[in-house]
């Protein structure tokens, strides 16, 4: 038998951040591709939650019976002995990081194009993340932090502020910026949660996945029988259901959690951070050449202004300790305590 080729450290990282700046780029771009298809974004949300329980439950199950073994049952376990955390971290977690998140980015997507998207969710995910940090964990926010965040907030308003402007005259673009917002704004707590109680980051995306099938998936089947939520799931493509299963479940959850936890390891936090600021332009670029998006020179500038900030507020923070926070999006770093 040939022998199996172990690549170096060096190959595995730089591989991880590849995959995960891929991942997340693909993710706001097929996200709005798919807004204009057959799915609902509660369609969406259902298979995210599916498609990553496929991997995720029966992984939670093994590492809580693992634990157990070797423990001998003092392991914190919850939801029938599949999330390998306590109840109430879990619930936490899931909350933010399995419900809500979800369904406010995919919701955000029918209203709004990705390129608002690229620049709102990595760009006011520092922003929360790091008021939140100063508010629960009491970290200080330091000048050049205080300078990059501000940077981002005004490439906020730069994309977001022209569309509630027009809030009045009907549109609805505004709407989408508001959710992408609160979508970074639940990520963050999710974050934040997950610090604070220093999750592993497999077992916290496990978690989060384990309440978000448990309680969505069942609420979410009573709702459309009783016609109180619409759902295009029986209608719709058994392809696009199935596609998205996989990369909105397997790929933007457990492939990228996974990388994003590699290239962690190789890189730290800061530099990967750094890495991942790549993703709001590659994003909003690649909405223009796959969606036919404008590119207009408000998205522009907010855009040049975010990745100034993240870059800005990374190079600048000391390389401090690195919690363990699940594949967090793009800028989440920025909202971590640095030495």
């Amino acid at each position: 038998m040939p022998a199996t080729p172990r690549f170096s450290p060096r190959t595995l990282g730089i591989g991880a951040a590849v995959v995960t700046v891929l991942v997340w780029t693909a993710f706001i771009v097929i996200a709005r591709a798919s807004a204009g298809r057959s799915l609902t974004p509660f369609d969406l949300a259902l298979a995210r939650i599916c498609g990553a329980s496929m991997v995720l439950v029966p992984w939670g199950a093994w590492l809580v019976m693992k634990s157990r073994r070797e423990q001998q049952g003092g392991t914190a376990s919850s939801l029938f002995g599949l999330s390998p955390l306590s109840l109430r971290v879990t619930a936490t977690a899931g909350v933010f990081g399995g419900l809500a998140y979800a369904m406010l980015a995919y919701s955000g997507f029918f209203f709004a194009p990705a390129g608002h998207a690229a620049v709102l969710m990595p760009g006011s995910l520092p922003l929360w993340t790091t008021l939140l940090a100063a508010l629960v964990l009491r970290d200080r926010i330091t000048p050049a932090r205080a300078f990059g965040l501000a940077l981002i907030v005004a490439g906020d308003l730069m994309v977001g502020g022209r569309s509630l402007l027009h809030a009045f005259e009907g549109g609805e673009v505004w709407k989408g910026d508001l959710l992408f917002m609160g979508a970074a704004f639940c990520w963050a707590c999710y974050s934040v949660v997950a610090r604070r109680h220093g999750l592993d980051a497999v077992r916290a995306t496990i978690a989060i996945t384990v309440f978000a099938l448990l309680t969505y998936v069942p609420v979410y089947s009573l709702l459309v029988a009783g016609g109180a939520v619409v759902s295009h799931i029986g209608s719709a493509p058994w392809g696009e259901v199935a596609f998205q299963m996989l990369f909105q479940g397997i790929g933007s959850v457990v492939i990228s959690g996974i990388t994003f936890t590699k290239m962690i390891q190789y890189f730290g936090p800061v530099r990967s951070t750094m890495i991942t600021a790549l993703v709001p332009g590659l994003s909003a670029f690649g909405a223009v050449i796959w969606l036919d998006e404008p590119l207009y020179w408000n998205l522009v500038a907010g855009l040049l202004l975010v990745t100034a900030g993240i870059l800005f507020g990374v190079q600048k923070a000391a390389a401090g300790r690195a919690a363990a926070v699940p594949a967090i999006p793009a800028a989440a770093a920025m909202g971590r305590r640095d030495a």
